[in-house]
């Protein structure tokens, strides 16, 4: 519903606009009629144009009605306080002040049977009414305050603050006010004379193609100096834009006490001497030194190797695509918790570059894989070697932080599995379902873009790891043919999981969900985005038809599985409380004009860079008042939701990296401050991110020594 009333919103702005503006043109013109017939059918035609945009005002004030009525304050503000009073206003002085003089000119210009077009010439009481600014101005002023609000609505002043609407609705209110002088003047000058006599045709023309000719040098001049203005400096490092201490001035974040034990409250132990390298001494680190163990024989060792090769997928259709060692997806990534990791990435081709990102692993900072925040990207020909170790249990997945919208979509990912260290009691049948939309190609999972058949025995227990790689899709994901449980959800376990039939599981992109089942005497099939010619079936043999899809009901996280203690909750004293706003809104980015998908406002680097110190316990609200979904990734971090629309969670905790924001949608989540470093927060929609919906997780006391911008060969997006 919010939707459909953000959708009503603009579109019956656009035709406020359209609607209003012909009737402003049609109110200055009358007095350019020759005769009275004429005048008399011209006033009947306007009489119209002011009930007309009756039908758009109603739809945009009835909308917002609603989402004042339903929604938090942050969704209706500007609605309620600008849009508004911009639509009902002024178009309140067009039958206040407007009619009643257009009743009256209709009346004297109304002529009696008999006379004829020729012979009823205007005299020039009725000359003089029709040049009345009471008649033209409010026609001509709504038509401008369309026009504002229109404006406000494809640019939202968010966060709401009165400064940033001052410029727009002083343009507004100058507009109205020359035109209310221009007619002042026209009026004087018809008032004193005898006979009106309307000036010449090209005279008008070519007054109006000056005043054209004027808006459109100053809108040429205004849009080239935006553009200007929108490019990204050649360089610039990941701490720029705005800084928000979330509550705390920048003073009180070196004298603010944290709660004891707090660094106990993490969900995971780090590498030795890390605190100590963010202690209260004052000393700046820098990125590049927050490393993983640089000491040690690896436990495992792996070698990624960046390639463009063509790759078949089992229909036989061919990709070209973007790849690690010749494969897509990438190879899977299988190691043990607490093994000490070494990955090598040597790049072969891949001109832009590369980098390997391990998404939901909170390694240290300077092994996230993030071009220009983390590391340079590793240009052809040139190798880089990643050292972490695998605290955390569950199902990953790592990808290329250098051009990532593209390097993506091209192939550049594989899935990561940490596996507990012991050995589960039965044998598990583990499958990883990474699913994948490559171009020319329908969903695939992995490779496979046709239906997967596999034989499984009878009473196996079987985990599927559900990896959603692609870029604006959340997937549906259906288990047909058994029960089962949602084991985890982005790589962290949840507590005494319920037992479910007939739902789907939607996944994020970027997400990851683990179901599991023990296997039945009859086949069972997984659905893929309904797409019942792919998936994955199966049986005993192998064998078997694909099953009916029965109706569904979505999984819902926020009440499944039985609650468990956590060291903070939603009734938690929070050192830092942010509030994080997704909209979008037109506007220029990097000279490209477009749509742009916004952080409180702001686009990179002027989106907000939240500033934390070691130990925080910080709570975030985020409120999507846009039109589409962000699924919201943050680095190094997994993130406790403690609300979902103001309804609190019920179920097992809910730990994310990647969460979805509807729109409409709120969430309250929090986390504990305890991997210190520069991180990234973005909306996995990487198209969204690349369009500038990205911004950082910044630790007092740590220093970017990396760059991004055209002079440098790091585009992390």
């Amino acid at each position: 519903m919010y939707n459909i009333s953000i959708g009503t919103i603009l579109a019956a702005s656009l035709l406020f606009v359209i609607f209003t503006w012909i009737g402003s043109v049609k109110a200055s013109r009358l007095l350019y009629s020759r005769t009275i017939e004429r005048m008399h059918r011209k006033t009947r035609k306007l009489l119209f144009w002011a009930w007309f945009p009756i039908i758009p005002a109603a739809a945009i004030l009835g909308a917002i009605a609603w989402i004042q009525q339903t929604m938090l304050t942050t969704f209706w503000i500007d609605h309620v306080f600008i849009q508004a009073p911009l639509i009902l206003l002024p178009l309140l002085t067009i039958w206040f002040i407007a009619v009643p003089k257009l009743l009256k000119l209709r009346s004297i210009t109304k002529q009696p049977q008999g006379d004829t077009e020729q012979e009823a010439t205007v005299d020039s009481t009725a000359h003089l009414r029709a040049a009345a600014p009471g008649l033209i101005i409010p026609f001509q002023m709504t038509a401008l305050a369309a026009l504002t609000s229109f404006y406000f609505a494809l640019v939202p002043p968010v966060p709401f603050k009165w400064l940033d609407i001052s410029i727009p609705l002083a343009v507004f209110v100058l507009a109205t006010a020359a035109l209310w002088w221009r007619h002042q003047f026209r009026y004087r000058e018809v008032s004193k004379m005898e006979a009106y006599t309307a000036p010449a045709f090209w005279k008008r023309g070519l007054a109006m193609l000056s005043v054209l000719a004027v808006l459109g040098a100053s809108g040429y001049y205004l849009f080239n100096y935006a553009m200007d203005k929108s490019e990204l400096p050649p360089e610039i490092d990941m701490a720029s834009g705005t800084h928000d201490y979330g509550g705390l001035m920048p003073a009180d974040m070196s004298q603010h006490n944290h709660q004891s034990g707090m660094a106990d409250m993490s969900q995971h132990n780090h590498q030795s001497g890390m605190a100590a390298m963010t202690s209260n001494s004052g000393k700046m680190i820098s990125v590049a030194d927050l490393t993983g163990p640089r000491e040690g024989i690896p436990d495992r060792h792996f070698t990624l190797t960046a390639q463009k090769k063509t790759v078949t997928l089992s229909s036989g259709k061919t990709v070209d695509a973007w790849t690690y060692n010749g494969q897509i997806p990438g190879p899977e990534l299988r190691m043990k918790e607490g093994e000490l990791i070494e990955v090598t990435l040597i790049n072969q081709d891949i001109e832009q570059g590369v980098t390997a990102h391990w998404h939901g692993l909170d390694v240290p900072n300077a092994e996230d894989g993030v071009a220009g925040a983390t590391q340079n990207a590793v240009m052809p020909g040139e190798t880089y070697t990643y050292r972490f170790r695998a605290e955390q249990v569950g199902t990953f997945w790592y990808h290329s932080h250098q051009d990532s919208r593209e390097a993506v979509s091209m192939g550049l990912f594989g899935a990561l599995i940490v596996e507990p260290k012991t050995e589960p009691f039965q044998p598990v049948k583990d499958i990883t379902v990474m699913t994948h939309r490559w171009k020319g190609a329908s969903i695939a999972v992995g490779a496979s873009d046709q239906l997967e058949r596999m034989a499984i025995a009878p009473g196996t227990p079987v985990r599927m790891r559900l990896i959603n790689t692609d870029d604006w899709v959340n997937q549906n994901y259906t288990l047909v043919g058994t029960h089962f449980e949602v084991a985890a959800i982005d790589g962290t376990e949840l507590n005494k999981p319920d037992v479910l039939t007939n739902t789907h599981v939607v996944v994020p992109t970027g997400g990851r969900y683990d179901i599991t089942f023990i296997m039945p005497e009859r086949p069972v099939y997984l659905n893929v985005g309904e797409n019942r010619s792919g998936g994955i079936l199966m049986s005993s043999d192998g064998s078997g038809d694909v099953p009916e899809i029965p109706p569904t009901v979505a999984f819902d996280p926020l009440i499944y599985g039985s609650p468990a203690a956590t060291a903070f909750d939603a009734s938690s004293r929070f050192d830092r409380e942010f509030t994080l706003i997704l909209d979008n809104k037109l506007g220029i980015f990097n000279r490209k004009f477009d749509f742009l998908y916004t952080l409180n406002g702001g686009v990179f680097p002027n989106a907000p860079m939240f500033m934390v110190k070691e130990g925080d316990l910080v709570k975030t609200t985020f409120i999507n008042r846009g039109n589409v979904d962000h699924p919201m990734h943050l680095h190094g971090h997994h993130v406790l939701v403690l609300s979902h629309n103001g309804k609190p969670s019920t179920g097992s905790p809910w730990w994310s990296d990647t969460l979805d924001v509807l729109p409409g949608e709120t969430y309250e989540v929090a986390f504990v401050a305890n991997n210190p470093g520069l991180w990234m927060d973005h909306c996995h929609n990487l198209v969204h991110a690349a369009a500038g919906m990205s911004m950082h997780l910044m630790y007092e006391g740590v220093t970017p020594p990396y760059a991004v911008g055209s002079g440098t060969q790091n585009h992390p997006e």
